[in-house]
């Protein structure tokens, strides 16, 4: 008798999260008449693309990306937003909040904290009304705040795009209802159930391209609510503030004038896998200042129609 062990069939965790999704995104095609893709240009929306280049190869994707754009952004991730979009020859729409606020449909806030972070919520609306979308596929995951850990994978957004927590539908053995009215849309979570760490494997070893401030580079910076945050145009400094060069990297990706880095000599996606594995505080709690308005700020901002 052969002494060899029989196959085995089992994926890995990464293995059965790619398949996972994958089948979200070819589930969204077939069910939904006109989906989006939001792409931020940071390393969710990132690895989401890949994912769904990967779910339709080699046909191109079915849909266009979507930028909800503050004017706030990061220099490397607008020239990375530009350059991916233009190597994957996909289709990129932006939807600008400079926008809302010459119409006047935005009012911003002022003053050295002043973000333009909670206005994305009407913009986002106006865009997705606009093209007449059903589907909005977001890189949330719900490792990354109590809030997101509530949603199902495809959640129900009524006719004025809010979300009501207490009416979520069942998703029993990876079914997913995608039935909606007219005017609602659906929010659909690719990479829900993946966490931080997951996604830096991922990148690791599919070699996904990022922005550069991913990783460790010399940027300056000021201490400020118990962050860092870089020092850049978009930043007023407060009278006790002075701006100092520090080794950095950034864990998320968001507005410039709210997004914190911390301190980190990682390189390359295999030294950030071994430091994000040491961490206990998860990227948004440590890094993302408009995220610690109060304890239920992100729920109250969803329940609006944030992403």
């Amino acid at each position: 008798m052969s002494s060899r062990r029989p196959p085995t069939y089992e994926l890995s965790l990464l293995d059965a999260l790619e398949a996972e999704s994958v089948h979200i995104f070819r589930e969204v095609a077939a069910t939904f008449a006109r989906p989006v893709l939001l792409f931020s240009g940071g390393k969710d929306s990132a690895v989401m693309l890949h994912l769904a280049a990967k779910a339709f190869w080699p046909a191109p994707l079915p849909f266009p990306v979507l930028h909800i754009d503050t004017g706030h952004n990061f220099d490397e991730v607008i020239e990375f937003r530009d350059r991916t979009v233009a190597e994957r020859g996909v289709r990129l729409l932006t939807a600008s909040v400079q926008d809302d606020l010459d119409a006047g449909r935005a009012v911003e806030d002022h003053g050295p904290r002043a973000t333009r972070n909670r206005l994305q919520t009407g913009t986002l609306l106006r865009a997705v009304t606009e093209g007449g979308f059903d589907a909005v596929f977001g890189g949330a995951r719900r490792d990354e705040e109590k809030a997101r850990a509530k949603e199902r994978i495809f959640s129900l957004r009524d006719e004025f795009g809010q979300w009501d927590p207490k009416a979520q539908r069942p998703e029993l053995w990876r079914l997913y209802n995608g039935r909606h009215r007219k005017g609602e849309h659906v929010r659909v979570f690719p990479l829900s159930n993946w966490t931080e760490l997951d996604i830096w494997r991922y990148i690791r070893d599919e070699h996904v391209d990022l922005p550069s401030l991913y990783y460790a580079h010399r940027r300056p910076v000021i201490e400020r609510d118990g962050m860092m945050l870089a020092h850049n145009r978009f930043l007023t400094l407060l009278p006790d503030e002075t701006p100092r060069e520090v080794l950095v990297r950034f864990r998320t990706v968001g507005d410039a004038t709210c997004t914190g880095c911390v301190e980190s000599a990682a390189a390359t996606a295999a030294e950030v896998v071994a430091e994000v594995a040491a961490s206990r505080v998860t990227e948004r709690g440590a890094t993302r200042a408009d995220d610690r308005i109060s304890d239920a700020g992100m729920e109250d901002r969803k329940r609006e129609g944030y992403f």
